[in-house]
């Protein structure tokens, strides 16, 4: 009797994972084909965009040298990698309709997970080809796109001017959006402040799908997403900052540590 007991409650176990695995799919199967059919609209091509677990490229997309294990125990539906910004607009509008959690990556440094993991079904919308910069040495600003690293952020202003910089943080391969949108703390902060309060101008995708920038967007969601962390208000796609101005020099000396006298 005990052992049919053992037997009853494994195949209900059994029984119960097949059926996770049956909706996750099917949950998959029908994001998969509503991107499909908002990518022809734009004659876009999903296969270089969208990866499921079954697609080659799916395991190292997910991976991240900042990734914890332990958190990651739902994997997303597919992980999408777009080029353009009607290819997240198509993201969101399945992300709607179907009932499916987004979460927004940019460089990967999420010790808490909130850019891979999730409760409920989820696509991971990965912004790496979203990384271009732009430098106006005159008006001493920049556009940077999320996607991009403060170590492009930093190689891309040197190649311009000597004597601009940004005032981040150290890590060069942080992403621009979660770093700046969360404040974005670094070395001269004392001098210079954040990171977040040398934003002039953003680019966002709101829920509805529109493309705002700072005039369109009014000034309380444009204070939110300078610190207030982006993905909660919108899609980043971009930040223009104002950049600072640094000696072409530094000198520096070090002091020689005295000895200790007992």
């Amino acid at each position: 009797m005990e052992s049919w007991g053992i037997t009853f409650l494994f195949l209900l176990f059994a029984n119960v994972l097949a059926l996770g695995a049956s909706s996750s799919q099917h949950h998959n199967d029908h994001f998969r084909q509503c991107l499909t059919s908002e990518f022809e609209t734009s004659n876009a091509d999903p296969s270089n965009v969208v990866y499921s677990p079954q697609n080659a490229s799916y395991a190292s997309l997910l991976q991240s040298p900042f990734l914890v294990r332990e958190l990651a125990s739902l994997k997303p539906l597919l992980i999408i990698t777009p080029f353009h910004k009607h290819e997240i607009q198509a993201v969101i509008y399945c992300s709607k309709k179907l009932g499916t959690q987004i979460r927004v990556r940019s460089g990967g440094h999420d010790y808490e997970g909130l850019s891979y993991t999730s409760g409920i079904p989820f696509v991971v919308l990965d912004m790496r080809n979203f990384r271009s910069v732009s430098i106006n040495t005159e008006e001493k600003t920049a556009w940077v796109e999320v996607g991009a690293t403060l170590g492009q952020l930093y190689y891309t202003i040197a190649r311009h001017s000597r004597t601009l910089a940004f005032p981040a943080g150290v890590c060069p391969t942080v992403g621009v959006g979660g770093h700046i949108s969360g404040g974005g703390h670094g070395m001269i902060a004392r001098k210079h402040s954040i990171a977040a309060d040398h934003v002039i101008d953003a680019k966002l995708i709101t829920a509805d799908g529109q493309i705002l920038d700072r005039k369109s967007m009014d000034e309380d969601l444009f204070w939110a997403i300078r610190g207030g962390g982006g993905t909660s208000f919108g899609i980043l796609l971009a930040f223009k900052v104002e950049l600072i101005t640094v000696p072409r020099r530094l000198l520096f000396s070090t002091l020689p540590e005295r000895p200790n006298k007992t």
